[in-house]
């Protein structure tokens, strides 16, 4: 296994631990929280939720490689290169392997790294199944691309994209080279570089968005982008909706997705995750399509550059907040920490200085919902009524004005 180089241990402090590890979406403990000498060999495995849809879900990874962009990283010859997965409703899936939570040469890497290797047996499998057949679910399935946060990978939010696609979405999720923990077909294991030494600011990640926007397109006129031509699943291939396509991202994704939505039509509809809605320059421009803000720690009254992007807004918008979510809350963390805050026994209180005073129940619940009223309302023309306003079954979320 090889791996490119990342930051050391030695010198981090326990905010820059902490926002490595929430960051990344691994369920490990972090400096202040006692892990050490931690042995349980009947440990069971991690788990997440199964979604709610009515379709099984597979998925299938792709190496993409941008020829548009050289990579003075990678040195001359080489271009920028990334790793993506398509997740999407599925027919005959049980035939087929589990997907991971995350590639195992990627997790060691990042539990190493964190001193924590002991937990990778435990890493987490997922409700997708490689490999298996799309199923159609009357016409072509609409699209949803995933951004991640910084220092983070790109199943960080496999909650909230097994259950689009388990709903009838074909959702690509992104992993961000050089600011990201994943595994390339031929062994490599890339993981994030300092900020120093390969800035990748979040125009890189909307630029990477749209680049997977041209692949979706491939791969809806029957081709495919794949860098080593792998074999896709049966029925991809022109399944898929260039019409309909939308984004979403968490934190730097956040504020990926709206740059990239500002700069490019094909997308009609985004959400932001807690984005901070930070560049340089400054986000600018109108936006007449529909946008949707999950607010937690930037809202537009602590951020002004949150704010700021909101007056750009002047088509359909929304901005809610989850009372008690801080800015992992919206993510897998959600269901993976309260696990290992058993296993490790953990106070109350030592679990919520990780992932808020939000009950971790209704957090799942919440992102299971309205991330895919929003998309059902703004790509599928479908009544979303729980956009509508406060809902007795949501209780924690509040509609900011």
């Amino acid at each position: 296994m090889t791996t490119t180089p990342f930051i050391t241990g030695r010198g981090l402090t326990r905010r820059h631990m902490m926002g490595v590890a929430l960051a990344a979406g691994a369920a490990v403990p972090l400096a202040g929280v006692s892990g050490t000498a931690w042995a349980a060999p009947g440990a069971r495995r991690l788990v997440l939720p199964e979604p709610r849809g009515p379709y099984s879900v597979g998925a299938i990874p792709l190496h993409l490689i941008d020829r548009s962009r050289p990579d003075a990283i990678a040195g001359p010859g080489h271009f920028r290169e990334l790793m993506a997965t398509v997740w999407y409703p599925a027919r005959d899936a049980t035939r087929y392997p589990v997907a991971p939570w995350m590639p195992a040469g990627a997790l060691q890497a990042f539990l190493a790294d964190a001193g924590f290797s002991d937990l990778a047996p435990l890493g987490p499998m997922t409700s997708g199944r490689v490999g298996a057949p799309v199923r159609r679910t009357g016409g072509r399935l609409p699209v949803v691309v995933f951004s991640h946060g910084a220092h983070s990978h790109q199943g960080d939010h496999t909650v909230m994209v097994q259950e689009l696609a388990s709903h009838g979405y074909a959702v690509v999720t992104v992993a961000h080279q050089y600011d990201t923990y994943t595994e390339f077909p031929d062994g490599r294991v890339a993981v994030p570089l300092d900020d120093r030494d390969a800035p990748t600011m979040p125009g890189d990640f909307a630029a990477d968005l749209r680049f997977v926007l041209d692949c979706v397109e491939q791969l809806a006129a029957g081709g495919n982008p794949d860098a080593g031509r792998r074999k896709l699943p049966a029925g991809l291939r022109g399944s898929l909706d260039v019409r309909r396509m939308g984004v979403f991202g968490w934190s730097k994704g956040g504020t990926a997705t709206a740059c990239a939505m500002l700069a490019d039509q094909r997308i009609r509809a985004g959400l932001g995750l807690d984005g901070p809605m930070q560049m340089k320059p400054p986000l600018a421009g109108d936006l007449h399509r529909p946008f949707m803000m999950m607010s937690a720690d930037f809202t537009r009254a602590t951020a002004p550059e949150a704010a700021a992007f909101w007056s750009l807004l002047r088509g359909w918008r929304l901005d809610i907040q989850a009372r008690g979510a801080n800015h992992i809350s919206y993510g897998d963390n959600e269901a993976l920490f309260p696990q290992v805050a058993k296993l490790y026994g953990w106070s109350r209180q030592q679990l919520q200085d990780m992932i808020g005073t939000l009950d971790p129940e209704q957090a799942v619940k919440i992102q299971q919902a309205y991330p895919l009223a929003f998309f059902d309302k703004h790509l599928r023309r479908r009544p979303a009524h729980l956009l509508d306003g406060p809902s007795p079954a949501f209780p924690a979320v509040t509609f900011l004005p």
